[in-house]
């Protein structure tokens, strides 16, 4: 049986404004700032040249539907990699490539962005978790973005 107000709060169905209510509608076509495929954390290779020596943006799925600028201001000129704490499996393999992406790819920073939703802040774990078996040490962001799209924090962490 469908019950909207229980379970996980990440499922808790919500409604939010229409775009229109802003007034201010957008002109052109914006350019793509993807700079790989595939993004899917199960299958980026941590050895692409892509990641060598790259700022990486480890993005939870649902990010860049809730953040209207998420090409223009997160995504441009990084290395992208996306995962679903809560309904991918096998995240050991996560640790284990974020490892390599730190150690032997040589990524620079690491930018880790969630959903203000509870199970979304696994993906922040399981990087602060691979950061301590590293033997590099990397700079890392943690971005948490509102379900209506808002930035609630960016810290270093």
């Amino acid at each position: 049986m469908f019950n909207p107000g229980g379970g996980c709060p990440g499922a808790r169905m919500q409604v939010f404004g229409q775009q229109s209510e802003t007034g201010q509608e957008e002109q052109g076509k914006r350019v793509s700032q993807l700079r790989q495929w595939p993004v899917q954390f199960h299958l980026v290779s941590p050895q692409a040249p892509y990641f060598q020596g790259a700022d990486l943006l480890l993005s939870a799925d649902c990010v860049a539907y809730a953040l209207a600028d998420f090409h223009k201001d997160y995504l441009k000129g990084r290395g992208l990699a996306i995962a679903c704490p809560k309904l991918d499996h096998n995240q050991e393999l996560y640790v284990e490539k974020l490892v390599q992406l730190v150690d032997d790819a040589k990524i620079n920073t690491l930018t880790v962005m969630i959903m203000q939703v509870p199970c979304c802040s696994g993906l922040l774990a399981l990087a602060k978790k691979a950061l301590s078996q590293a033997q590099r040490q990397v700079p890392v962001k943690a971005i948490v973005v509102s379900l209506q799209g808002e930035i609630l924090s960016e810290e270093w962490v």
